[in-house]
């Protein structure tokens, strides 16, 4: 059932309390993968200022890099020595080589800790708060078993080398099989207002207590056009990214939205969706 949250918090993994809307690295090297480099002094200020605005967990991965520019060494360089109670997250799993201008490939069981340890390296951390296992391409979630890879990482856990563990697109059956292994703090899915394709796996989220963290809340390649979307921002003056981020946080409160941005300016429209409360009628229009 659709409902409106007021909480602005989620308590990651049980003990880490974040706010629920937050920041992905993904475009701090590049807008797009055919656009330039973003600037780097641009960057390292949308990093700084995300951080004063409230954005507490920053998602990232060391495969997130173009034109020179990495968004792990961004985040080290803009906000080490880390604030307290900032929560990074990384994903690993996928291979990109130095020539790949996306992953090319699935790193076996046995790679998985050279990319923890690259994580750690090039963020400066001791512990990793959240690491995804990403296993697939961009196609729907497949059936492949994940078990051994999320043991792999599990052990890193057991090791203290990360906090928490998480997986990004997968369907619900991998989430049994890797719970049955060691818990699962947030699954990170393909997920907007205007793309509600996975509903099944956000009320099992809901009723185990796991974040969800969607990827490409606003929907990825490029902002929806949605005459729906464009009513209700009418009607309370906001912004399509807005509402498509505050439609979001109102379906569960374990949302945990992740717009990134290379922009200062998209930055402060993206964080201002934090004060948009919806109505039941403008969430029953989103969802018709």
């Amino acid at each position: 059932m659709t409902k409106i949250i007021d909480e602005r918090h989620f308590d990651l993994g049980g003990d880490l309390r974040i706010s629920r809307l937050g920041f992905g690295a993904m475009r701090l090297p590049a807008a797009t993968l055919e656009a330039p480099a973003n600037d780097r002094g641009t960057a390292l200020a949308v990093l700084r200022r995300a951080v004063e605005l409230g954005a507490d967990h920053i998602d990232t991965a060391a495969f997130y890099y173009r034109h020179g520019l990495a968004a792990n060494e961004l985040i080290r360089e803009a906000l080490s020595p880390y604030p307290s109670g900032l929560v990074v997250a990384t994903k690993v799993g996928p291979y990109r080589g130095p020539d790949d201008r996306t992953p090319a490939g699935q790193l076996p069981a046995s790679g998985l800790r050279a990319e923890v340890e690259r994580n750690l390296r090039e963020l400066g951390l001791d512990r990793l708060d959240l690491v995804y296992l990403r296993p697939g391409g961009m196609e729907d979630p497949a059936g492949e078993a994940i078990g051994e890879r999320f043991a792999a990482l599990a052990g890193l856990r057991e090791e203290g080398l990360i906090r928490h563990l998480g997986l990004s697109h997968v369907s619900t059956a991998q989430l049994a099989e890797a719970r049955a292994i060691a818990p699962v703090a947030a699954v990170q899915n393909r997920f907007d207002v205007t793309r509600p394709r996975d509903a099944e796996m956000l009320a099992v989220c809901e009723r185990e207590g796991i974040g969800y963290a969607p990827y490409f809340p606003l929907g990825g390649f490029g902002i929806p056009d949605d005459a729906r979307v464009k009513a209700v921002a009418a009607r309370h003056g906001a912004t399509v990214p807005q509402v498509l981020l505050a439609g979001l946080l109102a379906l569960s409160p374990v949302m945990l939205a992740i717009p990134g941005t290379g922009s200062l300016a998209h930055l402060e429209e993206n964080m201002g969706a934090a004060g948009l409360r919806l109505t039941e009628d403008d969430l029953a229009e989103l969802g018709g």
